[in-house]
């Protein structure tokens, strides 16, 4: 099993929960992130005065899966994420060793 994480802009959102539903994921986790790669963050105006946003808004999508799906689902983020400018994120897989559901107590590809 791989966890692959993705960090996306948050209005890519929706598209990249489309294109992995279409491709039969079924779970994932989103959570609202900070934080500055390359583009190390942006100037904005407010009242005439600029002010320099260091960490930007960022989406973390989290989902585990089976290891035939891993190209599959990144192939389908990277399509639904892309603006193609810098900033439109990274995506992270690590290796999963177990996993257990809480309800059931399923383990492993069962719990998935």
């Amino acid at each position: 099993m791989k966890k692959i994480e993705a960090i996306i802009r948050p209005f890519k959102l929706d598209e990249v929960k489309i294109a992995l539903v279409n491709a039969g994921i079924i779970g994932m986790t989103v959570s609202e992130v900070r934080g500055f790669g390359r583009q190390k963050g942006q100037t904005e105006r407010y009242r005439g005065s600029e002010y320099t946003v260091e960490f930007l808004q960022k989406l973390k999508i989290e989902v585990v899966v089976e290891e035939d799906l891993v190209d599959t689902v990144i192939d389908k983020i990277m399509v639904a994420a892309r603006t193609g400018e810098i900033g439109d994120g990274k995506i992270f897989i690590s290796d999963i060793d177990r996993v257990v559901r809480i309800r059931t107590g399923e383990r492993d590809d069962e719990a998935l």
